[in-house]
This record gives C-alpha cells, structure tokens and sequence, in this order.
C-alpha cells in the first residue's frame, strides 16, 4: 500500500475559485471526512482559463489562481487540516496562445532550429525543394487572400518586440524578416549602432553564429539580437521612427505584407483548412491545443519538473494524469513517473469498454472511476422496460435503436469532418510504406483511405497498445485488432482483402520498419479521438433512448446489468485497483450522478413516460418553427428536464444548443445553423412559458423526487463502501442537479454545506429525510460513511474482502447489500418504483455477531426484514456491534 486515503474532493479552481477560496475550505472538507483534496490542473494556462486544461507553461504555478504565494498558502492550509492533495496533470497538449506559450512563440520564431522544436508533434512542410519548412497554422476566419486583402493581418511594435497581429492573436516575426527591415531603416535613420546590429543580423541569416558573442546556438543568438533591437529602438528615438515608419508601409500594402509573411516559418491559413491539411497533431479536433511529443524524455522532464518536485517533497501525494491515451506510448510515460515518483499514487483517466481491463503492465494504482460510475449505473436500470422505451423512441423520433450502427456512423462522421488531415497525413504515411514491398506497391490512395477510415471506425474499445520493440504483441491488442477487422468484413464486403490484410499486419507489426512501427503507433493514436469525439461528443447527443446511460465509458445499447455483474466487477476491482477511483459525477460527465438518478426511473415506467411525451409533444406544438426542432432533440429535451428540473431558462437553452451542435444533425460548431438554433431557442422558451405545458411537468417530477432521492443515495452509499477510494465532485454531497460543462463548473454555494455540516451532530435519520429537499439525507449518508471508513480502514483497504450478500423473498431483485473486510455491511435499495411501497417478506441473512446500524444506532442479529432495515432511514450500513 503506498498510501492511506479514505476518499477525495474534486475542486475545480478558476480565476474566481483559486487558492485561497480553496484553502478556506480546508477545515470542512476535513469535518466531512475527506483525506485528499483533488484539484484540477493548477500549472499556468492560458490567461483567464476557467479549468486548467489549456496550459502554456508547466514550469510555474497559474497566476490567476494566485501564483506561487498563493499555490503556498494553499498547501500550508491543507497541512494544517491533515488533508492530502491529489494534482490533475495534462501531459498531452499545451495551448497555443502568443506570447503567453514561450516554448511555441520560440519554435514558430526560429522554426527547426528552434530547441523546443522537438517538444511539439509538428509536421513540417516545405512548399518546394530547397525552401525552409514550416508549420501550418489554421487560425484565419477567412481565405489567407481575403485577410490579407482586407488588411485584418498587422505588424505591431511593442516593448516586447515585434509580432504579427492577427484580431486578439499574435504571432512572432523571424529573424530573417526583421533583418531586412532594420537594414533599410538603418540607412534611412543614419544610426550607427543599427548598421551594426544589421551586420550581426546578416551573418545569423547566413548561418555565421559563431561571430556573434561565440553562441552557435541559432535560437538563443537570435534572442540576444532581438534583446539588442529592443534596448537600441527604445533608446535611439531616429532609428524607432524610421523602423516605425517601415512597418507602416508594410501594413498598408498586403503584397508587402504578404511578402513578410513568406518569410516566416510558418503560414496562417483559414481555420477550415484544418480538416483537410493539418501542421500539428492536436488534442482531439482543438486547433489552439498543440500535443506534446511526451516520448521524448527532454519533454518529460521539463514539462514535470515542477509536479515531480512537488512530489518527493510530499506537496502531493499523487497525481491524475489527464488523457493517457493521447500518449505515444502511455507505457513508456508511466514508467517514467513511476521511476521518478516510486510512492506516488498515479491515477489515469482511461476510459474502459465494459469488458476491458487496465493493462496489466501499467504500474498505475487504478483510473479515475468512469468505469464503476458505469457499472452502478446499469443496476438502476429496469431491463424489463427496454423494449418498451425502444419500440417508443423509435415510433416518437425514428432514430436507429441499433446503438452499434449509430456508433460506427458517427465515428466515420467524425473521421470526415473532424480528423480529414489527420487521416490524410496517415494515409500518406503508408503510401510509402507500400512503396517499399511488392505486395503492397499497387495499392491506391483511395484504397488506403478506405480502409483506414473503415478500421478505425469499427475499433471496439479507444486504443490498443502495441509497442515496437517489446517482446511481442500482447494477446489484449492482437484480439482487438482483429475484432476491429472481422467487423470491417462484416459492414464492408466489398473492400479489398489484400489491403485490410496489410493495414491488420502494420498494427501487428509484421510489416518492418521504422516507418511502418511509427504507423502503427500514429494510428493508435487517433483511434482514440474518433471514439471520443464519434462517441461521447456525438453518438451520445444522437441515440437519445435512455440519456441516463449516455456516459463517458457508458454503452447506451446495452440496457442495464444484473447485481451479479456489479458484483463482479467489485471483487475484481479489489483484486486488480483497491486504490483506483471510485466516480460518479466528475467534470466530464455528461450529467450529474443526480440528474441521471432521476432519468433512470424512467425505465420502470415507460407507459407513464410514453403518454406524457405524447401529451407535452400536443402541448408544445405550436412553439415548432415547421419541423425544428426535430423530434430526436425534442425528445432529449423532455428527458432533460426530468432530470435537471427546476432549471432556468437560460441554462436550459444553453445546454440544448450545444447539444444540438455535438449531435451535428442540423447544426455543428463547425456550421451553426441559425435557422435550426433559433428554431430551437423558441422551442425552448415557449415551452416554459406555457402554463399547462410547466404544470403537467412539475406533477410529472414530484412523483419522481422521492424515488430518484433514494437512488441517488443508494448509489452514493455502493460508491463510499465498494473497493476502491470515493471521489466525491464539488457541491455533490448534497443535490446537484448538473448538466454537461460548463454547467457543471457554476459557482457552488459552500456557506450552505458548511452551515448544514454545523447541524449534522445533532442530526437523526428521521430529521435529515424529513429535509430531504435540501438534500440533507446525501450529506448525512456521506459524513457518517467517511466517518467509518476513517475508524476503521482496514475495513476498506486492499485487505477488506468484498462479499456479496443475496436477499430472499418475493423483492429479493430490488436490494444489493455486500459486506467489507467481514465487518461492515452495506445495504441499498434499487428499482424502487417497483416495490410499489411493499417489501413484502424480503429478508437479509446477517453473518455472524450482532451489527449496529451507522445511521440509526440500531442492532440487528441473524435474520431481518428488509423494510424493517429500511424503515427509519432509506439505505444502511453496519458494523459489527463490537467494532463501533
């Protein structure tokens, strides 16, 4: 064991929520019995960032959380509250952002020969034989042309130096441009000291870095010149207007401009061209994130020097580490960390197929819990309502209710629209992989494409791992590639055996080379982003049936599980990752733990549901603008507001019109559709503004509140005693109902929690349910849980056995109860519309000794009535009597 936790809070810091807001809630996080506080990515982003993700440099702490003073008074406060601290770290991608990236700003000013040019996975261009390369920049709102034409592309001067300007973003000037420019000044200024600095700059252009101050290094010497310029046009007020006088004519005339940009090392181009033609591989489809080449053990160590500091200094006692399948090769990256930081717990955010495993090579500690909010998720499920809920979605909407074909449709979506230069570049890639054997020499382009595009759109689970000079292909990877091609056969009988084959052996790395392992590395690479963005960013937003199941790592198409396969992945989660996360609403989760709760219920009573979504779909009618909006995003509204209701107006449009985008049916980020968006916004507010419409759907809710509140505490109670380490979401130890972000990163009001923690001492079960509208009954159930993990943590540690505990009698389905270390015993409720109010004679066979119930004080020995259990307080957990 590396480390003793009893459960984390995640915080999510912003530049209104930094350091010192977070350090004033030390003492309550430690009342509500937390060990580690878990915080979002706090290293310096982008100016403004409200989550962290977007960061441009990692060797200092952010300064609009409260720079390294703060980021002190932090630590120093959880010190003092005996609460550890875990750190969300973004080994992927920095964001490109001017000036405030030094490392990018550096290699777009010096291009290759820039020494951070081998921390970015760039790939360079030349536009002839013979030219510099470059990097392709697609940040233009329009045609390079056009911009130019339009003069919306400046030349600035500042303190700083000089950069291009393009609207808010700004873009550095080569040395080699800037030279010409100060020798035409220098004869227009006369000044002496701008001939000289002229010649310098001549001999840097020309290669000559020796003769300027011994420095051979080409970006550090273009440094010290621009320093040199800098200090001279401050001081030399002739040779400032002359410079100025040049940089005017260059903005008035876009030839002269054009003429300078020619001379960068890399070119702007309209944002659109990025789906075809791509200069950096980036995070997913974002243009302004750049990926790191985090292989590259340069890169490694001076993105992480900071966080590896922090760590043997036991600052942290662990990190999150963000995206691990974007890395080149995650295995390489883990045992780095794990070689610099041995006692660190190391958490990865992998999203796991419901039968994939963590890589048993990985000596990581566990994930960051999507899986088990999964799993817990489907035993809230009604399986009995599937076909019910089908046959109605499909009858209401007309949408597929084969989730596979929705998936595969999706992702080929994704790969057109979104990854078109990523597919192309790959594509090329093994162009001329083919043209070094026989067999493949007369395979096509198009060929290539197709079957490239094809295979990653039927890849079952992210990634696979394949790893060039390893001892082999692991069985795991060979499986999933050949699952991947077998469905290709399956949904393409037409395409070439032959070039499937080749493709098959690339990933299997059969075919050698070094050209052909890094194409199997940059293919894993991308089947990732396809089913991230083809399926959580799309399928989810499209196969609206059940949207409570619609879940990062979730698979919608299959309706529920059993108590038996939770079960099973319980014991196999103690067995594997006692120390792994356990989630259930997180910052990427498309709904809050309690907005899905609700959603659930649902499924116990689709005829209910059915007739008021006729009834509401009458009521609204007259709020559609002809077909907008459609009937699959009309019904996702419905849903949307069982679970998030009450939900103000503005909120709810927000949410709808990006889901309308992710869905990319008739509206995208890439294309907005105002008609669509309009029609929708309309929709939406008509709705709630109708009398009937609101009155009929608030009755609808009430009926829901109490069972979906005991879901959600049944599941909050499975996450804080199951094996593994609870991690509980900002705000969510009381209601919370959330939608996707940024909805989810909205202010949380912590002098409510902290004045109801007050009161808990004084609490009883009875007074806490009676306030269950507050969502006291949540924060009840974790306080006492915590309070328990914290007596007694053998209970709950990797040696605290998990074991099932079946009920007898007639609702026997409708309760999972389970014991930890043969000493606590946990019991919840499931499907509770079904009992409809009756236990009837289900019972629970206690093991031996007498148990004392956390939450009630009572005592229970042998046998007893489930609703005897139950009667005081919706869920239980026991102790043995002699152990409290």
């Amino acid at each position: 064991m590396r480390l003793k936790a009893n459960a984390t809070y995640r915080l999510q810091l912003c530049p209104n929520f930094g350091f010192d807001e977070a350090a004033a809630l030390a003492d309550y996080l430690h009342r509500l019995g937390v060990s580690h506080v878990y915080c979002s990515p706090y290293l310096q982003a982008r100016q403004g960032s409200e989550h962290g993700y977007d960061l441009v440099d990692p060797t200092r702490v952010s300064e609009d959380l409260g720079g390294s003073a703060g980021h002190t008074r932090f630590c120093e406060a959880l010190t003092a509250a005996g609460l550890g601290q875990i750190l969300d770290v973004v080994p992927n991608h920095m964001a490109i952002a001017g000036r405030e990236n030094p490392w990018w700003w550096n290699v777009l000013e010096n291009g290759p020969s820039s020494r951070f040019a081998s921390f970015f996975d760039i790939n360079w261009k030349r536009k002839e034989e013979g030219d510099r390369d470059i990097v392709l920049l697609p940040v233009l709102g329009d045609h390079y042309g056009r911009v130019l034409e339009v003069k919306e592309i400046h030349l600035e001067r500042d303190n700083l130096g000089f950069c291009i300007r393009y609207y808010d973003q700004s873009f550095p000037v080569s040395i080699q441009s800037i030279h010409a420019m100060i020798e035409r000044a220098s004869f227009r200024s006369g000044s002496s000291d701008l001939v000289l600095l002229a010649a310098d700059m001549r001999k840097q252009v020309k290669g000559e870095t020796r003769d300027i101050q011994g420095d051979d290094n080409k970006d550090r010497t273009n440094e010290i010149l621009r320093e040199r310029l800098n200090n001279l046009l401050k001081s030399e007020i002739p040779a400032a207007l002359a410079v100025d006088e040049i940089i005017k004519g260059i903005n008035t005339t876009p030839e002269a401009m054009d003429r300078l940009l020619e001379q960068q090392h890399y070119r702007l181009m309209c944002w659109r061209a990025s789906l075809s033609e791509l200069g950096y591989r980036r995070f997913f489809d974002i243009n302004h994130l750049v990926s790191l080449r985090m292989e590259d053990e340069a890169v490694f160590e001076a993105t992480h020097a900071l966080v590896l500091q922090w760590l043997k200094q036991r600052v942290l006692a662990g990190v999150r580490i963000d995206h691990i399948d974007g890395l080149l090769d995650p295995a390489q990256y883990i045992s780095r960390l794990r070689k610099t930081a041995p006692n660190a717990w190391l958490l990865v955010e992998k999203i796991l197929g419901v039968e994939e495993q963590l890589p048993a090579e990985w000596d990581v500690d566990g994930t960051t819990g999507y899986d088990f909010a999964n799993f817990v998720n489907s035993i809230f499920i009604n399986t009995s309502g599937l076909k019910m809920l089908s046959d109605f979605y499909h009858e209401f909407t007309g949408q597929s209710v084969d989730y596979e074909i929705v998936v595969r449709e999706k992702k080929h979506l994704v790969l057109k629209k979104l990854f078109g230069g990523d597919i192309s570049h790959l594509t090329t890639m093994l162009e001329r992989i083919c043209a070094r054997h026989r067999r493949s020499r007369d395979f096509t382009r198009d060929q290539l494409d197709d079957a490239l595009r094809e295979f990653i759109a039927c890849f079952p689970v992210y990634r696979s791992y394949v790893r060039p000079g390893s001892d082999g292909v692991i069985q795991r990877d060979v499986s999933y590639i050949n699952e991947a091609v077998e469905k290709v056969r399956y949904f393409r009988p037409d395409m070439d055996e032959d070039v499937l084959n080749f493709l098959r052996d690339i990933l299997l790395l059969k075919i050698e080379g070094d050209l052909e392992w890094e194409a199997a590395l940059r293919i894993q690479q991308l089947t990732g982003p396809a089913m991230a963005k083809g399926v959580e960013d799309t399928a989810f937003y499209c196969f609206n049936r059940l949207v409570s199941l619609n879940e990062v790592g979730g698979n919608p198409g299959l309706f529920g599980d059993s108590v038996e396969a939770f079960h099973r992945h319980c014991r196999d989660k103690q067995q594997r990752s006692p120390y792994g996360m356990l989630a259930t609403s997180t910052h990427d989760t498309k709904r809050s733990e309690d907005v899905r709760a609700r959603i659930h219920l649902l499924s116990e009573i689709p005829d209910v549901w059915r007739s008021a979504v006729l009834r509401w779909n009458e009521t609204t009618a007259s709020y559609r603008t002809g077909d907008y909006p459609d009937r699959n995003t009309e019904y996702l509204f419905y849903q949307t507001l069982i679970g998030a209701w009450p939900i103000d107006e503005n909120r709810l449009a927000v949410y709808m019109q990006k889901a309308a985008r992710e869905a990319k049916q008739f509206t995208s980020w890439i294309l907005p559709s105002s008609e669509y968006e309009d029609a929708l916004e309309h929709f939406v507010q008509g709705a709630l503004s109708d009398d009937v419409f609101r009155n009929d759907l608030e009755l609808f809710v009430e009926t829901l509140k109490i069972p979906a509140a005991i879901n959600s505490l049944s599941q909050t109670l499975l996450k804080l005693t199951a094996p593994g380490i609870p991690d509980i979401y900002q705000g969510t130890e009381l209601w919370d109902l959330s939608l996707v972000d940024p909805d989810n990163r909205r202010p949380v009001d912590y002098g409510l929690r902290q004045r109801l923690l007050d009161e808990m001492d004084e609490i009883t079960p009875e007074s806490a349910w009676q306030r269950v509208e507050e969502g006291l009954p949540k924060m009840y159930v974790i306080r006492k849980t915590l309070a328990l993990r914290n007596t007694y943590p053998q209970f709950f540690n990797e040696k605290g056995c998990y074991r099932p505990l079946s009920a007898a009698g007639l609702k026997r389905e409708h309760v999972i109860a389970f014991t930890r270390g043969d000493h606590v015993m946990t019991v919840a409720p499931r499907l509770f519309i079904g009992l409809k109010g009756d236990w009837a004679d289900t019972e629970l066979t206690f093991p031996r000794g007498q148990w004392r119930n956390a939450f009630t004080g009572d005592a229970i020995k042998g046998k007893a009535q489930v609703k005897d259990i139950l009667q005081r307080f919706p869920v239980a957990l026991f102790c043995r009597s002699e152990e409290v």
